[in-house]
């Protein structure tokens, strides 16, 4: 429903979501950015930072898998070059266990 926090916000002519083949079209994906001012960005560059942020926030690789539709490690595994700075947020967590014992 439009209106509602997590209504989509572009919807196909008979207000369903839209599939990747028709997506730039039917949303008229060009002309939203020039209206916005925005240049140089690609819907698959939302793809990529939503991913980004999900591997960020903890998702496991089979949550990024299921998120993202795909069903190999490969395609997720990109996702997790982000986390790197929780290898030492883990290890700092190790550290202070071990620490406290």
């Amino acid at each position: 429903m439009a209106g509602e926090p997590d209504a989509f916000v572009f919807l196909g002519k008979r207000g369903g979501f839209l599939r990747g083949n028709n997506f730039r079209r039917e949303a008229k994906w060009a002309d939203a950015l020039k209206e916005m001012g925005i240049k140089g960005l690609y819907f698959h560059d939302l793809r990529h930072t939503g991913n980004t942020l999900a591997a960020q926030s903890g998702a496991s690789l089979a949550d990024l898998e299921a998120r993202m539709g795909h069903d190999s490690d490969r395609a997720a595994l990109i996702y997790q070059h982000a986390t790197r700075d929780a290898d030492q947020k883990i290890a700092d967590a190790l550290s202070a266990r071990v620490e406290a014992e």
